[in-house]
């Protein structure tokens, strides 16, 4: 098993050393970690990860700003992202935080770190345990702040 790990420059925390620190306690897989310097680049990087150096999974991570043109290049980014994901047919697991989430700095580094590393143990489950995130199924979860729980009539 080869997990790819794709992060950013622009991003406000070290995003991609969270991840990698996260997935070395959950899994013994090779983990192969590149950093472009925005969120417009994850998507071929994510998708070099997986043609070129055989990934299995790739996490994308970015911190897109909070400016209008931030959302729209956070926005086209995902949709690079979903497209890496069809032509290769491995999943991307997209993980943005955008800047403007967070009340204050530390909520932010908060939630740069909490966001990243929930992630990777999704990305652990859906590589090693898929029947455990079946029983997730439904229950809201959220990564980063607290999960939402189902919903209730």
């Amino acid at each position: 098993m080869i997990i790819g790990v794709a992060d950013t420059t622009f991003a406000r925390a070290n995003m991609g050393a969270f991840a990698v620190d996260e997935l070395k306690k959950h899994t013994s897989a090779r983990i192969i970690r590149v950093t472009v310097p925005g969120v417009k680049d994850l998507p071929v990087a994510a998708k070099k990860l997986i043609e070129e150096e055989r990934c299995d999974i790739v996490m994308a991570l970015g911190m897109p700003g909070g400016k209008d043109q931030d959302k729209i290049c956070a926005h086209e980014a995902s949709q690079g992202i979903m497209m890496a994901q069809l032509m290769t047919n491995k999943h991307i697991i997209e993980v943005f935080v955008h800047e403007d989430e967070a009340k204050n700095d530390a909520e932010l580094a908060w939630l740069l770190e909490q966001r990243t590393r929930e992630h990777a143990v999704n990305v652990v489950l859906m590589l090693t345990r898929p029947q455990d995130m079946t029983k997730l199924a439904g229950t809201g979860q959220r990564q980063g702040f607290a999960d939402a729980g189902p919903a209730r009539r």
